[in-house]
């Protein structure tokens, strides 16, 4: 790409689903070919888009129950079959003796040593196998005619719990008229009838417990009969959300049990414990208004921990630790206060006295340990990193790690000094193959005076001497972590290896800059955080190797509300624009949108409250409002089955633009989502991105 040309990126963080990429939808063309890792063209070191897919994606974790051997899965994807696959694999706790246990034609995961530690469990095609770490060979243990689609063994290894898809609720024509089982239509008399990237059909996520009996499941029992409730919760619980005591005697899950417009409108999940033996249910959580998830137990059974936010409504609060006496449920405290910070991976050492974590600390993800009998924090890593997914090894900790420039690998981490090595190395190879952009940390100036922790992103081989473009990056969400992550969507990776500088300032409402920072965005759109993006962009271009005369700017959801906000307000500053599922009109997003807690907490109240000032302020923010400035080419792209953001939003932004005048260019993915997941789909975008830009930039 050539120089003298500055982009302002704007970009929304994943919401809820806090750690990784969504994986991309198999669109299976073949059933029977097998993908492995790929063979990828390189030319001068360059990274490319092909290059970026042909990366292995490091997936679920396991540690042994000794701590000596790690299964994990890679998945690999195949451009022109527009899939991919995973499979098993399995080392020592140090990286040595690494080998592959699976290669099949479908995907293997949801990994979980057996408690005994002779066989690793998995799923594949909704059925559970176990496979034999040293011979690798397999037994499926589940015959069962449901769908698997997660499990949890007894610290016993006696019961098993399933998590299994179940039809509760009569939705479809076909359900409700037997004579028109051709009929194609959905029936619902409230909210919440569809959710981020599904319709609700009348499934719902239920927890079965089933018995082991000589390796094989006997049996599985709901024990959620008749409740239109998800457990685990939807759409992005997962095993997490459970816990069994180690004296296999109670299971502990998480539940909304709310329906219609109360679902729609409230966080409040809670915990509930299920006897098996009595099959009774008791809600354990009652008086607290938000989100409750995630529980465990502590090694010798006394103790309950979870995840707790304490303000109703409002789903970027902060995660407080929470711990009580169990079974009596009493002496319920809050054991993080003195960390300003969204605890996760959470791991309990044996001695019950200590735990392993992860927070955010001046927006990169880092290690920590609590001691309980002081509950004093102490931070063991730092640096340009994000940690995840922390479990213990013997005497040593074991995390996945990830940076702005490296995918995600598996780290094994000292707890004494958090000195922490690669051991996966999966990608080893292709990195020593490209030429690896470089990352910095900065910290710039608000208009209000506050220090705002910015990432830059160089070009390979950069040259302070010669002019470059820029592509400033800002997280949507609106709140979220903006740590130094890798993402194979939004590649900083990919855009610094084009030849730009890429600038990623945490503006208002990111999550790990403190819980006052995260909060300042809420009923404050197209502020102070738009004020936060330009004085980055405004610094940065002081750089003598900026080309400040040469500025673009994109975003995706709120980051994409950011686009269309600054379209109506730069006044001339920028040469082109892109919007990825963004908000355009504000009023029609809270009527459409369908997790109506996440709109009423963000705006203060419905676009009908006209003696809401707080909501009237919100709505006066809508970039809808500000067409008529509009004088800038803009792209706008959306998913069809985008449900957060429906899709007409960026129809009527497109549409506004063409009816004014402007230049502009409309991608519509049909059976996309609120993000571009397909392999050839992305590769789509990514190169009509950068056309775009090169368009009205070079």
């Amino acid at each position: 790409m050539k120089k003298g040309v500055i982009i302002i990126l704007t970009m929304a963080a994943m919401m809820a689903c806090k750690n990784a990429d969504r994986q991309p939808v198999s669109n299976e063309k073949s059933a029977d070919v097998y993908i492995g890792q790929p063979d990828v063209k390189i030319e001068n070191r360059q990274m490319t888009p092909e290059v970026l897919w042909a990366f292995g994606r490091v997936g679920e974790v396991a540690v042994s129950p000794d701590g000596k051997r790690i299964a994990y899965t890679i998945t690999y994807y195949s451009i022109s079959e527009n899939k991919g696959n995973a499979d098993i694999y399995l080392m020592d706790s140090d990286g040595g003796n690494k080998k592959q246990l699976t290669k099949t034609v479908k995907r293997e995961g949801s990994l979980a040593w057996l408690p005994s530690g002779e066989a690793i469990a998995f799923l594949r095609d909704g059925k559970l196998w176990n496979i034999n770490p040293d011979d690798g060979s397999e037994t499926q243990i589940s015959d069962i005619k449901e769908s698997i689609d997660g499990f949890l063994y007894s610290p016993q290894g006696d019961k098993i719990m399933l998590a299994i898809s179940t039809k509760i609720e009569k939705r479809s024509g076909a359900d409700i008229y037997d004579d028109l089982d051709k009929s194609n239509v959905l029936i619902y008399d409230d909210l919440m009838y569809r959710h981020w990237d599904s319709w609700t059909d009348g499934n719902f996520n239920h927890i079965y417990i089933a018995d082991i009996q000589d390796g094989k499941i006997i049996e599985a029992t709901d024990i959620m009969p008749g409740e239109p409730y998800h457990a685990p919760t939807k759409p992005f619980g997962g095993m997490e959300e459970t816990a069994w005591a180690p004296d296999g005697k109670t299971l502990i899950y998480t539940c909304k049990k709310l329906a219609g417009k109360d679902y729609a409108f409230s966080t409040n999940t809670d915990l509930y414990a299920y006897n098996p033996e009595t099959k009774e249910t008791t809600l354990i959580t009652p008086d607290l208004p938000g989100y409750d998830k995630n529980p465990q137990f502590s090694p010798d059974g006394t103790k309950l921990l979870w995840s707790s936010m304490k303000r109703a409504g409002f789903e970027a609060d902060k995660e407080r630790m929470m711990l009580m006496d169990y079974p009596a449920c009493t002496n319920m405290r809050d054991i993080s206060e003195s960390l300003d910070a969204s605890p996760s991976s959470i791991a309990w050492a044996k001695d019950g006295n200590t735990l392993f974590l992860t927070a955010p600390f001046q927006e990169a993800t880092q290690i920590y340990r609590l001691d309980l009998a002081t509950a004093a924090f102490t931070r063991l890593t730092d640096g340009i990193q994000d940690f995840q997914g922390v479990q213990l090894a013997g005497d040593a900790l074991i995390a996945t790690r990830t940076t702005n420039v490296v995918p995600l690998e598996i780290y094994r981490v000292n707890p004494a000094d958090g000195q922490a090595v690669d051991i996966s190395q999966v990608n080893a190879d292709l990195l020593s193959k490209i030429d690896v952009p470089t990352a910095e940390k900065r910290f710039i100036k608000t208009t209000d005076g506050k220090d705002m922790v910015t990432w830059v992103i160089y070009p390979p081989n950069f040259d302070r001497t010669k002019k470059y473009p820029l592509l400033l990056i800002c997280t949507g969400g609106p709140q979220g972590v903006l740590g130094p992550s890798f993402s194979y969507r939004w590649s900083y990776m990919l855009m610094a290896a084009q030849g730009y500088v890429v600038v990623i300032p945490a503006r208002r409402g990111t999550s790990g800059s403190g819980q006052e920072w995260n909060d300042a965005i809420s009923k404050n759109h197209g502020e102070q955080e738009e004020r936060d993006l330009l004085s980055a962009i405004d610094e940065v271009c002081k750089e003598p190797w900026a080309d400040k005369n040469r500025v673009g700017a994109t975003g995706a959801s709120y980051g994409g509300y950011s686009i269309y906000h600054l379209a109506g307000t730069h006044k001339g500053r920028f040469k082109a624009f892109l919007a990825h599922a963004g908000i355009f009109n504000m009023e029609f997003m809270y009527t459409t949108t369908e997790e109506m807690f996440f709109e009423q907490w963000e705006t203060g109240g419905a676009p009908w409250e006209k003696e809401n000032a707080v909501a009237q302020r919100s709505y006066a923010h809508s970039p809808h409002l500000l067409i008529k400035n509009w004088d800038t080419p803009i792209m706008v792209v959306h998913g069809e089955n985008d449900f957060r953001v429906p899709y007409s939003q960026g129809m009527a932004a497109f549409n506004s633009a063409r009816m004014n005048g402007v230049e502009a260019r409309l991608l519509i993915f049909p059976t996309e989502t609120h993000w571009v997941l397909s392999p050839q789909n992305a590769l789509v975008w990514q190169r009509e991105f950068f056309a775009w830009f090169d368009k009205y930039l070079k």
